[in-house]
C-alpha cells in the first residue's frame, strides 16, 4: 500500500536517512523503531510530504510519489503527530477543527461527517464546540485522530501516538486505533520507540540505527527474543 526504495534524506552535512527500502501491505500494521536520532521520524515525515527533499523513490498503492504530493495524496494519507496538546490549535473548537479538513477539499455533508468520526474516535457529541484546553490528553489526542479519519483515508501515519500521554491513557488510544484498522480496513506506518506499542499494534516492524534499516522481522519474532541484530538486542534488554 505504501513504500519506499533506496530512500535517502541528508541535511546538509547530515546524512539522515540512508537508503531504506520497506513495503507496507494493504491492511497491514508496520511498526519503525529505533532510538532518537536514528531516522525513523524522518523518514515518516517524507512519506508524509512535509519533507520533499529527498532522493529514491516513495509509491502509494504501486504508484510513484512526487515530492509535491497532490492534493488528492492527503485524502489516501493523513497523519496522526506526538503531541495533541501542540498539534491542535488552542483557539480553534473540536467542530472548527474536523470542518476545516473538509472544506480544504470540498466535501460536503460537514455535520453527518463530524457527528460520524466523534462516534468513531468515542467523544461525546457534546464535546464538539468545547476548545483544546477543555479536554484532556486523551481527549485531545482522539481529535487528532478524529481530523485524521474525517476524509476516510486508507493509510495512518502514526509519530509516537501515546507518547506524550500518561500511562493510564495509553492504553485506551491504542485500543482505539486498534478497533479502528479492523472496522476501517486502515493501513498503519506506526513510528515510536516503545516497544509494548509496537509488541501491542503492529504485525512487522523495522529496526534502525544511523538511518538505516537494520533488521526486519515479524513481532512475534520480536515479542519472543528471536532476533539476531545487535541494535535490536539492546532494545529488547532495554525494555525488559
Amino acid at each position: 500500500m505504501i513504500a519506499t526504495d533506496n530512500l535517502h534524506i541528508r541535511f546538509k552535512a547530515v546524512h539522515a536517512v540512508k537508503g531504506v527500502t520497506f513495503a507496507v501491505g494493504k491492511g497491514e500494521s508496520f511498526g519503525l523503531v529505533g532510538e532518537s536520532g536514528s531516522g525513523k521520524s524522518t523518514v515518516l515525515r517524507a512519506l508524509a510530504g512535509l519533507n520533499r527533499d529527498y532522493t529514491g523513490s516513495i509509491t502509494l498503492d504501486g504508484a510513484p510519489l512526487p515530492p509535491d504530493r497532490p492534493k488528492g495524496f492527503f485524502r489516501r494519507v493523513q497523519m496522526v503527530f506526538q503531541d495533541p496538546y501542540g498539534s491542535l490549535h488552542p483557539r480553534h473548537t473540536v467542530d472548527r477543527c474536523l470542518s476545516e479538513p473538509l472544506a480544504i477539499h470540498a466535501i460536503a455533508d460537514t455535520d453527518r461527517r463530524i457527528r460520524k468520526v466523534l462516534d468513531e474516535v468515542a467523544l461525546p457529541e457534546r464535546f464538539r464546540f468545547r476548545f483544546p484546553h477543555q479536554l484532556s490528553g486523551g481527549q485531545r489526542q482522539r481529535v487528532a485522530i478524529a481530523r485524521a479519519l474525517i476524509l476516510e483515508p486508507e493509510v495512518l501515519l502514526l509519530d509516537e501516538p501515546t507518547s506524550a500521554l500518561d500511562v493510564s491513557v495509553q492504553a485506551e488510544i491504542l485500543n482505539l486505533l486498534a478497533d479502528l484498522r479492523g472496522a476501517l480496513g486502515l493501513t498503519f506506518l506506526l513510528v515510536t520507540h516503545n516497544l509494548p506499542v509496537v509488541a501491542h499494534l503492529c504485525d512487522r516492524v523495522a529496526v534502525m540505527e544511523d538511518g538505516q534499516i537494520v533488521e526486519l522481522l515479524a513481532t512475534d519474532a520480536f515479542r519472543e527474543g528471536r532476533v539476531s541484530h545487535p541494535r535490536t538486542k539492546a532494545l529488547l534488554e532495554a525494555a525488559a
